[in-house]
């Protein structure tokens, strides 16, 4: 097992200084929490931990190996950092019924795939080596990518492959993969890349990268539902916020940085009816953007760190309670 210096080695948090900078002001005061819903290896919380010696961080992860190299990590916090075996879409139960508190001051999340389960050769999340073909953020449970590969109709595949790994051929990968398993089942990364190796043209292999990129993502979004989770953790965030409390996003492809935008905007804009004299109080936004559009990591971060080039923060302020006509609470 990973010990707590492998992990501070083996993982550099993405916009770790700008994450914090932004997250401040809602943490100065005394009994301040952030939950940070995609805790890792927990990068983001040692050095929020460390910063404000008064807040106490609840750290959310679906992935048990996560929790335990985080929980040795950042044990000699003690009581001020609070583990939580679960999927990040349950934020208001956590906070609410787990925790029994009324709200929040900062919410984090950094999406994707972590550096853990990239380096853990065994999950099958990357395309670099062979192994299961799994892709199971909590690998207790659930479908592994060889059971969407094997089982699902070809359509859906396309679909799939399409939709969340924006793959132009995904026709002819959807076809060879049904043709593969009338023959033998797929169950190993090394047999999908070879798959797809015979699926892409050579030209294309040439200038667009890895073959394996486009359909490892769309897999791994499909296995673990990341974007149904996704379009219900952004808005469920929101709602454990206090006011004056701030929430942090670090996206990772587009299809993910969309449904924060969104999220974002609806808070940010006035719900009124347009051409009405007076806004009403309850149509009034209840967020306030903190920045402009997208950030980006900065070239020097994006050269020394991988994981960076493709990262899109955003970042949003509590004003008000959300208005009851808005509100998504989870029933």
């Amino acid at each position: 097992m990973t010990e707590p210096r492998d992990a501070a080695e083996r993982h550099t948090p993405v916009m770790l200084a700008r994450c914090v900078e932004l997250l401040a002001p809602a943490l100065t005061s005394p009994g301040a929490v952030l939950v940070d819903s995609t805790l890792g290896m927990g990068g983001h919380s040692e050095a929020v931990l460390r910063a404000f010696p008064e807040v106490r961080v609840v750290g959310i992860d679906r992935d048990e190996q996560a929790l335990e190299i985080a929980g040795r990590r950042l044990g000699a916090f003690g009581d001020r950092f609070t583990p939580v075996h679960a999927v990040y879409d349950e934020i208001e139960d956590i906070v609410h019924d787990r925790l029994g508190l009324a709200a929040v001051q900062g919410v984090l999340m950094d999406l994707g795939v972590s550096s853990l389960q990239l380096d853990e050769v065994e999950r099958g999340f990357s395309y670099a080596q062979d192994a299961p073909l799994d892709m199971r953020m909590d690998r207790a449970t659930g479908r592994t990518a060889a059971d969407v590969l094997n089982t699902y109709e070809e359509r859906e595949l396309v679909r799939i492959l399409r939709e969340y790994g924006e793959e132009r051929f995904a026709q002819r990968i959807a076809r060879n993969v049904v043709a593969q398993r009338e023959r033998v089942p797929l169950t190993r990364t090394g047999e999908l890349v070879q798959l797809l190796r015979a699926s892409i043209p050579a030209a294309t292999r040439k200038t667009g990268g890895h073959p394996g990129k486009r359909t490892f993502q769309a897999l791994r979004i499909e296995v673990n539902g990341e974007l149904e989770v996704l379009e219900r953790a952004v808005p469920a965030s929101i709602e454990v916020l206090a006011v004056g409390g701030r929430i942090v996003v670090e996206s990772y492809h587009s299809l993910e940085d969309r449904l924060v935008k969104r999220a974002f905007a609806a808070g940010a804009t006035s719900s009124a009816p347009a051409g009405l004299p007076v806004e009403p109080e309850t149509h009034k936004p209840y967020l306030r953007l903190l920045t402009r559009g997208a950030e980006e990591a900065s070239a020097e971060e994006r050269e020394t760190n991988p994981r960076s080039q493709s990262v899109r923060l955003r970042a949003a302020e509590r004003l008000r309670r959300t208005p009851d006509h808005l509100r998504r609470r989870a029933a």
